[in-house]
């Protein structure tokens, strides 16, 4: 399998892959996700991965580097402790354009702001002085960060077409306090000022990159009336990007708010998809079946309206709900995920065949996908840990909690009473000591190796945020209960 994997990934670094027929729906360009704000993996392993993706039909990326990216002064504070260097990034982008791949930037510029507004020196240019996710739109200086946020990113990508400048989820716009002097203006409303700091943004990318288009998920807009978004101006500067993850996704209502936005003057939009980081914020599995669904719908969609309305999607990853919440899905976890979704767009569709191509492409014997239980280890870059995610996540806190809640030995004769005290009868240890043991070595082997997979992969501060999330919890409470059983034994002695 393993040989097999390499000579398919060999012919994708060739060019062999690149020549594919048109997909039966308009989803020409097929963007990847990568959610850089949780979990950034290592550049080598991205090395090693980009030619599968482009095997599975990707035809770009959407990088979005949050804290990951390598800002320089005056904006080193915005640059994480595991940040990419500027020579791994060069080489990253550099294969990427060996291999065909698009590359789209996306740097937020409005919403989502957390890991600039977050630091003292940036503080002041919060929307409410209390809260760090949104930016003020009314201050030059703001829109200076931006601009200068803008500018070191495109140093480093060459020929791009497109360059996405966030701007989802605005959450408390108009409720600070200059907003609120704004508003109280007649015909100032925080629709108008939500479109004045976006006009702002596209135009900077527009006029100082004319070759370049900005893209803007498109929530923001979705509620403002078309006389509005008309008279904006910011139809003509940006292409949307609408987002809906839900494995029901209502097509009609899609088409509707497509045909919206092309009466406001908007010629091109895209769709956003979801493989994984959309059912659960502190999910560490991912069900594919929900993710294919997602991706049926949309293709749907994209039947339903003039070819020539759509650019492309982007399958979204996110690996953080916002930059201060826990990780959901790791990557290589979602990979088969992935390989599904992007082979269901590529062919217009899922069928046994299109199963068959990634179990293939994977490595994979038989892909479950209605169930997180995987009982295929593949052959694809980290599928080992989705090996070992998936053991831990069926079975440590089950196991330990049979063991602690549901064993009578354990509930009836060691209990925190007896244990506070250390009280054990000499008779009763004998049924459960052994087996509080074993559990206890066998996953303390499981976790070693995943750990040793997962450095592999991803910085020392994943692994430890991952392992403290999902594995110490239960690790620690059988831990503490063999340390407790101990103690007793030797106050008897």
């Amino acid at each position: 399998m393993r040989s097999a994997r390499r000579a398919r990934t060999a012919g994708a670094e060739r060019g062999e892959e690149r020549e594919r027929p048109e997909p039966p729906s308009a989803m020409r360009q097929r963007l990847v996700h990568l959610d850089l704000k949780g979990a950034p993996p290592r550049a080598a392993y991205l090395a090693e991965v980009l030619p599968l993706l482009r095997a599975m039909g990707a035809t770009g990326l959407l990088l979005e580097y949050e804290d990951a990216f390598p800002y320089a002064a005056p904006l080193e504070a915005l640059r994480a402790p595991h940040a990419y260097s500027r020579p791994e990034l060069r080489e990253l982008l550099g294969r990427a354009a060996e291999l065909g791949l698009e590359v789209v930037p996306l740097v937020q510029s409005f919403g989502h702001m957390e890991f600039v507004l977050k630091h003292k020196e940036f503080a002041h240019l919060r929307e409410v002085k209390t809260f760090p996710n949104a930016l003020n739109p009314h201050k030059e200086e703001a829109r200076a960060l931006v601009r200068a946020m803008i500018d070191r990113v495109m140093e480093l990508h060459r020929d791009l077409r497109w360059f996405h400048i966030g701007c989802d989820e605005v959450y408390y716009l108009g409720e600070g306090e200059e907003s609120k002097q704004w508003l109280q203006q007649q015909g100032n409303t925080p629709e108008k000022l939500c479109l004045f700091h976006i006009k702002a943004v596209a135009s900077y990318v527009a006029s100082s990159y004319p070759t370049v288009t900005p893209i803007m998920w498109d929530d923001m807009l979705r509620g403002i009336s078309e006389e509005t978004l008309a008279e904006s101006g910011v139809p003509q500067l940006v292409q949307p990007m609408i987002w809906d993850y839900a494995a029901d996704l209502d097509v009609e209502s899609k088409v509707l708010l497509v045909e919206k936005y092309r009466r406001c003057g908007f010629s091109k939009v895209w769709f956003a998809s979801a493989f994984k980081g959309a059912t659960g914020v502190n999910q560490s599995l991912t069900l594919i079946g929900h993710h294919l669904k997602n991706h049926l719908q949309w293709l749907k969609v994209a039947n339903s309206i003039p070819a020539d309305v759509l650019q492309g999607i982007a399958l979204t990853g996110w690996q953080r709900y916002d930059h201060f919440s826990v990780l959901c899905e790791l990557f290589p976890v979602a990979i088969p995920s992935l390989a599904v979704c992007l082979q269901a767009l590529e062919n217009g569709g899922y069928s046994e065949k299109v199963k068959e191509n990634v179990e293939k492409l994977l490595g994979m014997s038989n892909l479950e996908l209605d169930t997180f239980m995987s009982t295929s280890t593949g052959t694809f870059p980290g599928s080992n840990i989705l090996t070992l995610v998936t053991q831990v996540s069926f079975y440590l806190k089950s196991s330990v909690d049979e063991l602690l809640e549901r064993n009578r030995y354990v509930t009836g004769w060691f209990s925190p009473y007896h244990r506070k005290r250390k009280i054990i009868h000499p008779i009763i240890m004998h049924h459960f000591q052994p087996d509080a043991i074993s559990l206890l070595s066998k996953w303390k082997a499981v976790v070693q190796d995943l750990q040793a997979a997962m450095e592999q992969v991803f910085h020392k501060c994943t692994v430890e945020e991952w392992m403290e999330e999902n594995v110490h919890p239960s690790l620690e409470k059988l831990q503490q209960v063999v340390d407790d059983l101990d103690k007793a034994i030797k106050a008897q002695n």
